[in-house]
This record gives structure tokens, sequence and C-alpha cells, in this order.
């Protein structure tokens, strides 16, 4: 017995399946009006998903559907594995014909926005798949965006519950009801994909290209719709364009709700943002004068590559314009530690986030004042609200989980035959949902086909675990959480 009803958490994944089945209408719509026979996988797909989401709806429909602690935790972490498994049946049947663990990667891969592939070939692939993969990470975004803001506070996993929506600061609430919230945050992102759609296509790409990188940019996910990623193009000019839109991707979308209703002040006076477009901006122009200084590039050039490679790595987002690893060892470290750092909560980034560093950087200044004034009453507070024991507690256990994830993972994948580089930047970017990692197999022009199978199981596993926070996962596979 579980001791809690799950009907709830059926029906919502039912919901949710229905969804997906309804999102496969669309690169079926354009495979068939492209003439490739791909249209009949997404048809076949779409009825198979629909048959089940609904089946889950009728089976377990309720009066009134209200989550609990336990439940909420249940649905969290239960839909996501769900809806991978039916959003990889197009990898499975479609013509490039993916194993189950190479589709289940690709479509853990999308749903997360990591970005990272197992697909070789992009520049002939059918564009109904090219669509779905694009439109995979764009839905997972929104999704990511809904449970920062929502789920994770509720369940005060890591640190989250400073930015619960029901706090008692009716004064940081951008709008009065979360229905409100959510469909404010859906329209700012839909705006935001279509203006980056716009700007794409007049900066050089094709409409159908513009709107596949836009709705990866703006999800953070990466994926692009050539092998040779954004480089293919060749053009400053959209790159400037995808390094706003990702810059964008990983701010906190609340905030840009407050930048909507005309109050800036409470945008600049979120002090993740500052942190965040500071960091991008400092690293940003120091590896640009370094590569100047050491490489001899000019200028323009090195602010350009370095700022959409910087930007890309943090944001995890995983566009690549340059193989970064051909500027020498310092670039592979930088960036690699680059991988742990993350956007804002609240955004569609993945990685520790900039608001776990400013709690640890104020409890480190803390503890420092203490050693030398051990009777000093220092309070500590974050963005105007006081940083409570709990919340402290929960950011460092957060941290410690993290790279410890990354070990443990690093250490699947060596004892899986992965070579040394490519298992620990893998692990790490993994978890952190980055994308490309370090090496001549995984790196920023590389891929994940040639992986083992059990590598690529692991791997999206840390995915998973990476963008539901680790302890949502814990918290499910503990057997105490199983008793009545």
């Amino acid at each position: 017995m579980t001791g809690f009803d799950t009907r709830p958490v059926f029906f919502i994944i039912g919901a949710l399946l229905s969804v997906l089945a309804v999102a496969m209408l669309l690169p079926m719509t354009v495979d068939l009006a492209a003439g490739n026979p791909d249209w009949m996988v997404f048809a076949i797909a779409f009825a198979l998903t629909l048959f089940f989401g609904v089946q889950f709806m009728l089976a377990n429909r309720m009066d009134r559907i209200a989550l609990n602690l336990r439940q909420a935790f249940l649905l969290t972490a239960l839909s996501w594995v769900v809806i991978c498994a039916f959003a990889a049946v197009p990898f499975m049947v479609s013509q490039i014909d993916l194993s189950a663990a190479d589709a289940y990667f690709e479509a853990m891969s999308s749903l997360t926005a990591t970005g990272a592939t197992v697909i070789s070939g992009l520049d002939g692939l059918a564009p109904g798949l090219l669509l779905w993969r694009s439109l995979l990470q764009w839905l997972g975004g929104i999704g990511i965006i809904g449970m920062a803001i929502a789920i994770l506070p509720f369940l005060q996993v890591g640190g989250m519950q400073l930015f619960r929506s029901e706090s008692s600061d009716r004064s940081d609430k951008v709008t009065p009801r979360a229905s409100d919230l959510a469909i404010a945050v859906g329209w700012i992102y839909l705006c935001l994909t279509a203006v980056c759609t716009v700007m794409l296509a007049h900066a050089g790409m094709s409409w159908f290209d513009a709107v596949n990188h836009a709705m990866t940019a703006v999800s953070t996910g990466g994926f692009s719709t050539r092998d040779a990623s954004i480089a293919s193009w060749n053009s400053p000019a959209i790159e400037w364009v995808l390094v706003v839109f990702m810059v964008l991707g990983g701010m906190p979308f609340v905030r840009f709700i407050s930048l909507a209703q005309g109050r800036a002040a409470s945008f600049w006076a979120d002090t993740q943002i500052r942190w965040y477009l500071g960091f991008l901006a400092a690293v940003s122009f120091g590896m640009s004068v370094w590569l100047t200084l050491t490489r001899d590039v000019p200028w323009d050039d090195a602010i350009r590559v370095t700022t959409f490679s910087v930007v890309s790595v943090v944001t995890t987002t995983g566009y690549a314009n340059i193989d970064y690893e051909r500027w020498g060892p310092l670039a592979s470290v930088v960036f690699f530690i680059l991988t742990f750092v993350g956007g804002c909560t609240g955004s569609t980034s993945g990685g520790l986030k900039i608001f776990r560093f400013e709690i640890l950087f104020i409890v480190l200044r803390a503890l420092q004042r203490r050693l030398y004034s051990p009777n000093l009453v220092i309070p500590l507070n974050y963005n105007g609200k006081p940083v409570s024991a709990d919340v402290m507690i929960s950011v460092m256990s957060f941290g410690f989980v993290y790279l410890m994830s990354v070990f443990v993972l690093a250490f699947v994948l060596a004892f899986l035959g992965v070579d040394v580089v490519s298992a620990l930047s893998g692990a790490a970017t993994a978890v952190s949902n980055v994308g490309p990692g370090l090496g001549p197999t995984i790196g920023p022009v590389g891929n994940y086909a040639t992986m083992p199978d059990g590598a690529k199981w692991a791997l999206a596993a840390g995915m998973l675990l990476g963008r539901l926070e680790f302890f949502t996962i814990l918290v499910v596979l503990s057997p105490s959480f199983w008793r009545r």
C-alpha cells in the first residue's frame, strides 16, 4: 500500500500526455507538407500517446483535483519519466531508427533542455524530426519555468522556498493569483520566442531554421538543425541575436512580468539578475582579453566568440560557434568550471543557479566576520528577505548532493568504459543540463552517439536528477516515502 491516493497524479499525467499528443500534430503536418513519409510516424505516435493520455484521465477522474506534498513529489518525478518515454516514440520508429537507449536519451535531453544529442547528419534529417526536437525543448522549457515557480518552492527543494508565491511579502507578488502568473509567464515565453524568430530570420536564417533556433534559444536547450551548430552560418549577426535571447532565457521570467507592468525598479532590484549579468560580462571580457593577447585574435572576433561561448555554457544552452578546446588547456578548464554555474532561478537554465552562490557567499561572509567578532549579530538577508537556517541548510545540502551526483555518475561512466575526460565532463554537463562536454567525443563539435547504451541510460538519469533538483527524485526513491 502506498498510503495515499495516486489518482490525481495519474490524472494530471494523462492530461500532460494529451498535450504532448497534440504537439505531435505540428511535426506531422510539416512532414506531410514536405512529402516525407515520416508523417505516418507522428500520426501513429499521436494516436498512441492520446489513447494512453485519455485512458489515464478517465481511469483516475475525480470531482476535484488537489495535491498534497507526497502527491506533488510523485507527480514531479513520475511525469518527466513517463512523458519522455512517449516523446521518444517518434525517434524509435522513424527513418533514423534509434535504439531504445538512444531514443530515450534524445527525448530526455530534449525535455530537460540539456541539448546533448546522439543524432548525426542533422543537415539531411527530415524536417518533422528536427522540429520535434526543438518543440520538445520548447515545451520542456516552459515546464521547467512552471516547476521552478510553482512546484519546487512548494517542495522546499534546494533553498527554493525563498521563492514561494504565497510569501507574506505581498509587494513581491507580480500577479494576485497563481493562474494569472502561469498565463503571464506563458505569454512572455511565447513573445520572446516570436521576437527571436523574426530577428533570426532578419539576420539570415530561413524561417524554418529561425523557428527551431528561437525555440531552443529561449528554452536554453541548444539543439540546432545542423551538425556544426551555429558555426554553420558563420554569421556574427545571428550569434549576437542568440546571445541576447540566451541571456534572457537565463533570467527569472517573473521579472519580465514586472518589467511589462512598468515596474523596472523591481527588475533591476533583483540581486540575482545583477550578479548574473555581472558574472557573464566579467568572464566574457576576461576571456576576450586573454584570447586577444595569447592567440592574436582580433578584438571584435574575440569578444564575439568568447561572449557567445561563455553565455552558451553558463545559461546551459550548449550552442557551439567554435571549438573552444583548441584555445588550450586554460580555456578547457574555464569552460568546465562554467558548466556548474547556471542562470537564475525561475528561468529555463540548469546548473547550481546564481542565487545559491549568493546564499553561500552571504553565509561565508557572515562566518568570516564571526571569527573575529564572535558576539556580533549579523542579519542574513537575500533580496530584502531574511534567510532562515532551513534555507541555508537546504542550499548547502543541495551543493553537496550536486557534486556527489557528478562524481558518482562519472564513476559509473568510467566503469562502463568511457574515457576519463568524457566521463567527468559528461557527468557534469548531464547533471547541469548543459549538453556538450570536453574531449574529442562529446566536445563542442561532437555528440554522444558512440557512448555505450549503459552510459546513455546513466546520463539520461543524470539529466533528470539535475533538472528536478535531485531531492525530488531522492525522496521518491526513499523506502520511507512509500510507507503509510
